[in-house]
């Protein structure tokens, strides 16, 4: 089993706002600044990396406008947007710069652990994408499977959406249960899978909810069969003084985005890096 490892040290340079910045992390970091200081645009840096790993960078790019929207004041004032992360004593640095038909290709892909580096591209026209998951094993550097276990398995939370149409709120599939989707659209089906396979982490989530939710009694997590070996399930609760059930629109939006929040962190077997979007709404 390839080991998970976390993110030491972080540099960006060239990516939307990100013009020069270098981060020293640790276990929990938290980022705080004004409006418009671009940590949104750090939480979107994170998704393109992980979208950059799995060999879909040209499609993640094309989603947000192509490469000019993406270089930090365009492609004339920044042609080329460079990162590295290091994992101990491991690392993945990487250049991109962008083409005329407004892409990005990498000019520099280097991972490997310590002066151990497999594969460079020193031409604006290098590849479209990453080799960190396609490399032959015969000449992968070591410490790239590491990196790409770390990158390729950390969730992106966002905890916003609380509308009456939210999917948290809506009937979904029991099976969907592997991991907590990045807007807890499967809640229901996570916190049952984590009832039936790991009951004492679900008893400290539901510990810990009553402390910030005193009304609380337990969630309420009934599939309902629809087709032989097919069931759906939605998040209900139950308060102290009733035995009614309540649905989850019946929660106020801070106390549904709390139960997510308390879910992403209490996972038995969590990512090496969580990020979280806004965690203080």
């Amino acid at each position: 089993m390839v080991e998970k490892r976390a993110i030491d040290k972080l540099t960006i340079r060239g990516f939307k706002t990100l013009q020069n910045v270098e981060l020293e992390l640790g276990k929990l970091n938290v980022l705080i600044g004004p409006n418009g200081a671009g940590k949104s645009n750090l939480v979107s840096y994170f998704e393109m990396l992980r979208e950059m790993v799995e060999g879909r960078l040209q499609l993640w790019v094309a989603k947000r406008g192509g490469a000019n929207r993406i270089l930090t004041f365009g492609a004339k004032q920044t042609p080329q947007l460079s990162s590295r992360l290091d994992f101990g004593s491991s690392n993945l640095s990487f250049e991109l710069t962008p083409t005329d038909a407004d892409r990005l290709v990498f000019a520099n892909e280097e991972p490997g652990s310590g002066d151990s580096w497999s594969y460079k591209y020193f031409n604006q026209f290098g590849p479209e994408e990453s080799l960190l998951k396609t490399q032959p094993r015969p000449t992968r550097p070591r410490g790239s499977e590491s990196i790409y276990a770390a990158i390729s398995n950390w969730k992106i939370y966002h905890f916003h959406d609380t509308s009456e149409s939210a999917p948290v709120k809506l009937t979904g599939m029991l099976h969907d249960n592997q991991y907590l989707r990045h807007d807890a659209r499967n809640l229901a089906a996570y916190l049952y899978m984590l009832r039936r396979d790991h009951d004492g982490v679900y008893k400290q989530i539901v510990q810990i909810l009553r402390l910030a939710l005193p009304f609380l009694h337990d969630l309420v997590l009934q599939p309902e069969q629809i087709r032989p070996d097919e069931y759906t399930i939605q998040l209900r609760w139950q308060g102290k003084d009733s035995d009614e059930p309540f649905l989850a629109s019946q929660l106020s939006d801070g106390s549904l985005r709390f139960i997510c929040l308390v879910t992403a962190l209490m996972q038995p077997d969590p990512p090496a890096t969580i990020i979280i979007d806004e965690p203080e709404i």
